[in-house]
């Protein structure tokens, strides 16, 4: 039974690089800007935005649904987590999310989570009214996703994700579906060595419709107005690949010091290497940073080759309560930092429930 649990492992891996390598690796930087749907790699979670998602091989819980759900395998009853981020801060966009994990029988979990982005109120304008006095409308981007994870021994764990996509104003709207799988590998004499890959946001094109997409018009040589419908070009989904390792130097007196590693490739954009450490102590206080590259970060923001405003710098904090060390639950504060080029960075701060 343990060869056959070996076997599967490499055969979900295989599953997950073969598509892969077909669908993300096609993409270049030349075709950054042509994928829709960019909000699916924003990280609204906390604890992994601290270290840059660089822990992708080690994310555990719930905030695993958005970089490896096999993560979520590793909730151990019931975990609550709520988030909020000023993304770009300065120029009025904020984050909400929400999720919950819980786990069904002896080694699944149940994971389900809701990410909201928020631009607040525009002005509406018109060729005849360049100038408002219209009223306003507010955009609305949001995904909803639900996940199982197993693990399939003490070793391997893996799990699958569909999330709809929503993005809409108060005319015209997208909805599409998406896909993530992963799997994470443990091991070593005292489980310090984490292996995980995950592909993420495979999914069909989305169209845009809605009535902002027709007007009213006269034809020449009619009276009549008639209806003119204007057809959305589709616009495929940024899928992307992960693949992450992590190791944890363990010291006494429940010291930890956690080095991981993630590459990550895009199919619209630069793929990009991410390094991150966090420190524990007793799993009670957790300092983590990070360092996001990708190539062309370091020109200046006037060349063509500066395409990303998030990359470099990363660091958070965790703050835990427990509640009753027998059942391993605690509550905990959370704080994270992004390093952005332009605007005041982003700053997520997220509450965790772990019962």
């Amino acid at each position: 039974m343990k060869h056959f649990y070996k076997y599967l492992a490499f055969g979900l891996i295989a599953l997950l690089i073969i598509p892969a390598s077909l669908h993300v690796f096609a993409g270049n930087k030349d075709r950054s800007g042509q994928a829709g749907a960019a909000e699916l790699l924003i990280n609204p979670w906390t604890r992994s935005s601290g270290w840059g998602s660089a822990n992708m091989a080690k994310v555990k819980g719930l905030e695993a649904m958005w970089g490896n759900v096999a993560g979520v395998a590793f909730t151990g009853r019931t975990q609550v987590i709520f988030s909020y981020t000023q993304w770009l801060k300065g120029s009025g966009t904020t984050i909400s999310a929400f999720g919950v994990a819980q786990r069904v029988g002896e080694a699944g979990v149940l994971g389900i989570s809701v990410m909201s982005m928020g631009f607040g109120e525009i002005e509406i304008t018109t060729t005849d009214s360049p100038e408002g006095g219209l009223g306003v409308y507010k955009p609305n981007l949001m995904n909803i996703a639900l996940s199982y994870s197993k693990a399939f021994s003490n070793s391997i764990y893996a799990g699958l994700l569909v999330k709809i996509i929503s993005e809409s104003i108060s005319d015209v709207s997208a909805v599409g579906v998406a896909i993530d799988a992963g799997i994470q590998y443990v091991t070593g004499a005292e489980e310090q060595i984490s292996f995980g890959i995950s592909l993420k946001n495979v999914g069909p094109k989305m169209k845009f419709s809605g009535d902002g997409l027709s007007l009213r018009a006269f034809i020449p040589g009619q009276e009549t107005q008639f209806t003119l419908e204007q057809r959305s070009a589709a616009f495929e989904i940024p899928a992307q690949l992960n693949i992450g390792l992590a190791y944890d130097f363990l010291f006494p007196k429940e010291f930890r010091l956690t080095l991981a590693g993630n590459f990550t490739s895009n199919s619209f954009t630069k793929d990009q290497f991410a390094l991150g450490l966090e420190f524990a102590f007793k799993n009670i206080v957790m300092l983590r940073g990070g360092y996001t590259y990708e190539n062309g970060m370091w020109d200046d923001i006037n060349t063509s080759n500066k395409t990303n405003v998030s990359s470099g710098v990363s660091a958070g904090i965790t703050v835990a309560v427990p509640l009753n060390k027998e059942k391993g639950s605690y509550i905990g504060i959370d704080y994270a930092f992004r390093e952005t080029v332009a605007f005041n960075n982003n700053h997520t701060f997220g509450i965790i429930f772990n019962f």
